[in-house]
């Protein structure tokens, strides 16, 4: 990619410090006390960051017991849908500052309805996904679903039972979101660039929509320009639409920032979808667009056998040429690549997404120097290593994965090994630290760990 400089004017948004801090003060307990001296539990106010995080453990704690979640943007509340009634599981749900919701279907039966759809209805032109909302399976036939195809899937969603999938219209066809243009070009076709990365190698490199990467091997930064980088991994099938590329030239400086045009915005590591997250999305063709999350899980028939698993199901708008483009929260979170829909930015649609965990951990990537850890511009973090308990004779400390803070003490495993807490945010968000070595005849490991802040994020042209 071109390396032009572009404005420091930034949007001002959250930084990665304040988001652990919010995912760490929802663990909590939540109980106030009411008059009679009872704990009185009331939801706890969340961002979309920490609502995701809040989701996941508790749908680990409480396993089957759990049929989804979603974030009430508005009231700023996780709601956790739960089976049947369940007093005890209802209390570990409210004792973690989260809505209950009591819903008939369990997670295992809406999969079992998406499977069925997926042997009995695989028509080209249609989508389906589970939306926890409603706690039903959402499919979606586009305009090009008619005659036997229709009947096909209607019947099949009517022998599912009553409220476990329910149809909708989206005007247009799904269909990728790749055409000729400006951005990246490679073979014929145009693309966006999602987010840059650094392979497990050190190398740099950007990820994209795999089917921009199986029609090209050779991408430019300008139209009939010289390729600046080469794909390395691409898949769009069942297993996803993602695709890796490095850059050419070794020296390629990719740091973690997405292009807007005029602003830049940090991207400081990536995040799991969550329906009801408001995300925001940039692509090549129609700049920035926003909307939510509406379900996860999305199995998407673009037709000519283009089959589709695991995307992201959003109200966000995109046109021709957006595909790969990137799919953030406002606190810089990256959470999808684009990948096609229905609709353009005029009339809305729907748009599937790519996302960004499953693309890194496929292609053994991650975002920026320091993962999740990444942060913008700034002052270097430093983190003093921790005590680790039990024995070895060498224990290896790392510093502090954000800002300028003293880490907390850590357990040692038989290696010694210690991870350093995070402190407060300074300025910038560190990347992993430096590792610093300690001497402890009872695993002991005293060190500091310089971090590495932040960079620019890539070029979108």
């Amino acid at each position: 990619m071109s390396h032009k400089r572009i404005p420091k004017r930034k949007f001002v948004f959250a930084g990665g410090g304040a988001v652990a801090i919010a995912a760490a003060a929802i663990l909590l307990p939540n109980a106030n006390a009411s008059q009679d001296g009872e704990p009185e539990l009331t939801p706890k106010k969340v961002n979309a960051a920490a609502a995701g995080e809040l989701a996941s453990q508790i749908a680990a704690q409480l396993g089957d017991a759990v049929a989804g979640s979603f974030y009430d943007s508005q009231k700023q509340q996780v709601v956790i849908n739960v089976v049947g009634s369940n007093n005890k599981v209802e209390l570990q749900v409210k004792q973690a500052g989260a809505v209950v919701r009591n819903v008939k279907n369990s997670t295992a039966a809406l999969k079992a309805a998406s499977k069925t759809l997926k042997a009995e209805a695989t028509v080209p032109g249609t989508a389906w996904s589970i939306d926890p909302r409603t706690n039903q399976v959402q499919v979606t036939a586009d305009s090009t679903v008619t005659g036997d195809g229709w009947n096909r899937i209607e019947s099949t969603v009517k022998s599912l039972g009553s409220d476990v999938a329910r149809i909708q219209r989206s005007a247009g066809a799904f269909k990728p979101l790749a055409e000729g243009g400006d951005a990246i070009f490679g073979g014929g076709a145009r693309c966006s660039l999602g987010f840059n990365v650094v392979t497990a190698d050190g190398a740099p490199g950007f990820i994209t929509a795999g089917h921009c990467g199986v029609a090209a091997a050779e991408w430019s930064d300008a139209q009939n320009g010289q390729p600046v980088a080469t794909i390395q991994d691409a898949t769009f099938d069942l297993g996803g639409d993602f695709a890796l590329a490095t850059y050419d030239d070794p020296t390629t400086e990719a740091p973690s920032t997405v292009n807007t045009g005029n602003q830049t915005v940090n991207i400081v590591g990536a995040e799991e979808a969550t329906v009801g997250q408001e995300v925001i999305r940039m692509g090549s063709t129609t700049g920035l667009s926003d909307g939510a999350v509406t379900g996860l899980d999305a199995t998407v028939n673009y037709g000519n056998g283009d089959i589709v698993n695991g995307l992201i199901q959003t109200d966000v708008c995109a046109e021709p040429g957006d595909s790969g483009g990137s799919l953030f929260t406002a606190n810089g979170g990256a959470v999808g690549l684009t990948s096609g829909g229905s609709g353009d930015c005029t009339v809305g649609g729907i748009t599937f997404f790519q996302p960004v965990t499953t693309a890194l951990d496929a292609v053994g990537a991650q975002i920026g120097d320091g993962g999740n850890g990444g942060g913008g511009n700034g002052n270097a973090g430093n983190g003093n290593g921790g005590n680790g308990d039990g024995g070895a004779d060498q224990g290896a400390v790392q510093g502090a994965d954000q800002g300028n803070g003293n880490g907390g003490a850590g357990a040692a495993d038989d290696a010694g090994a210690v991870n350093a807490g995070a402190g407060d945010a300074g300025d910038a968000g560190a990347g992993d630290g430096n590792q610093g070595q300690g001497q402890g005849n009872n695993g002991n490991g005293n060190g500091n760990g310089n971090g590495k802040g932040g960079g620019n994020g890539h070029n979108n042209q």
